[in-house]
């Protein structure tokens, strides 16, 4: 191990063991991804209690634009990551320096124009989204607030995993952590005390996203280890966005198709619900809670790809497959134990699940409780596809990342959405779910499948 330790200029990444690698950086990604998703849980949460079901189906409506902004910031801050690991393990610390003022300047950049394209064609928006009469003032005040914070929440999305990248993981959770928690105090504070409704909890929201992004921006002016903000590097460098943004594609590419199915599943949600005895609004704010509980299921599988994917970059640059395979294991094991426990507890305490969100009417119980069982009957899959996807972005193959990004929602769930209600109605979108998570694992399988086989390979070589 000292040989080795030396070889890798003592960088841990090089000669720690795996385990103890990814949990010590999963588990602060896990923590960030989860705070992202509890911003809209918690505001849902209170703005059931507070307001009802035509509050939660606001947020639903204004939840593609959320996932607009973090397709770019997770384009940007993924990819930025990815090529400052490789960078790092390479032993070129000058290139990883660049990315991170390039990544940055980019999101300045982008956030700039994501604020002006929301507020210019923010009705349209919503109504594409699938706004009615009933939800458009809540869509519109919540839309307009969380718009508003989107240079912070960009910022402390891209900045989180570039101090995970730079070794400062502890640090990326607890900005989130610090932001999240002061959501959740802010939160019923804005809606009940204050009487502020939907607004209240968008404003608690990017209260707490500018919280997180100024504790990462001090770090990289003050603590950075190996990467700081210094005013020569902070430009934009063709080069690095021509080699960094592709490894970000399939991250990105995962955020756009939530979106697009986001919009597809709303409108279907509200045209077959109005056909159904359900109602289309009933629908819809079911839908969006039972995503919302996806998305926890999802973020810590998600949190133990990010939090390879420096183990992954390194490695794959300083030629250690053996590591890259071992790390590849453990941490599709680690996702997929995590994916089957909460598909477990999705089909046997639904009802339990869904109290946090407020009392509704029985009707809406009813609905929701079976929309959860059957929506989330495939969420078993998603550990070890999830981990494929970092797999193949941290080692610098962003086509393959990409197909997979695509797989599950883009080419498999929007299809099935579109066509199974016309047979089966309502019930078809519910069971659309499981059938793209089932379809997408049997794929990526085989994918994964060749990948071990050659690292196999040159593990022997």
């Amino acid at each position: 191990m000292e040989h080795n330790k030396i070889n890798q200029g003592g960088n841990p990444l090089g000669y720690k063991p795996i385990g103890h690698l990814l949990m010590q950086f999963a588990l602060p990604a896990i923590v960030a991804m989860l705070v992202n998703s509890v911003y809209n849980i918690v505001d849902q949460i209170f703005i059931g209690q507070g307001i009802g079901y035509l509050g939660n189906a606001a947020t639903t409506i204004a939840f593609p634009i959320v996932t607009i902004i973090l397709a770019v910031s997770t384009l940007l801050g993924a990819g930025g990551s990815a090529y400052a690991a490789i960078k790092l393990g390479e032993k070129k610390e000058e290139e990883a320096q660049k990315t991170l003022g390039t990544v940055t300047v980019l999101t300045l950049a982008a956030s700039a124009v994501v604020v002006a394209a929301g507020f210019l064609f923010l009705d349209p928006m919503l109504k594409l989204f699938g706004a009615t009469e009933n939800t458009m003032d809540y869509a519109r005040q919540y839309t307009a607030v969380i718009l508003i914070g989107t240079p912070f929440n960009m910022l402390a999305v891209v900045l989180s995993n570039m101090a995970r990248t730079d070794g400062s993981p502890a640090l990326a959770m607890y900005a989130m952590l610090v932001g999240a928690f002061l959501n959740t105090i802010l939160d019923p504070i804005y809606i009940f005390v204050f009487d502020w409704g939907v607004t209240g909890a968008a404003i608690a929201t990017i209260t707490s996203q500018i919280i997180s992004a100024v504790t990462l921006i001090v770090y990289f002016m003050k603590k950075g280890k190996n990467m700081r903000f210094h005013k020569k590097t902070m430009f934009v460098d063709p080069d690095i966005c021509r080699l960094a943004l592709p490894l970000g594609i399939s991250s990105g590419i995962t955020q756009v198709a939530s979106t697009i199915l986001q919009v597809v599943m709303n409108n279907s949600l509200v045209y077959y619900g109005n056909q159904n005895a359900v109602g289309g609004d009933v629908a819809l704010s079911a839908m969006g809670i039972v995503n919302k509980i996806g998305m926890i299921l999802v973020s810590v599988c998600l949190g133990i790809g990010i939090g390879s994917q420096p183990i992954f970059g390194f490695n794959k640059g300083a030629d250690q497959p053996k590591r890259v395979r071992k790390t590849f294991l453990v941490a599709a094991a680690a996702s997929t134990s995590v994916a089957v426990c909460g598909w477990l507890v999705c089909q046997l305490f639904p009802g339990a699940i869904l109290s946090l969100f407020g009392t509704q009417d029985p009707q809406f119980n009813l609905f929701a409780e079976r929309c959860l069982r059957i929506y989330m009957l495939g969420i078993f899959t998603a550990g070890f596809q999830v981990v494929s996807t970092s797999y193949f972005q941290s080692t610098g193959q962003p086509l393959k990342a990409s197909i997979l990004s695509m797989l599950r929602q883009l080419l498999l769930l929007i299809p099935l959405i579109l066509i199974l209600p016309l047979h089966f109605g309502l019930d078809g979108i519910l069971y659309a779910g499981p059938m793209a998570d089932i379809i997408s694992a049997i794929i990526v399988s085989q994918f994964i499948i060749h990948e071990l086989r050659k690292l196999d390979r040159a593990c022997k070589a």
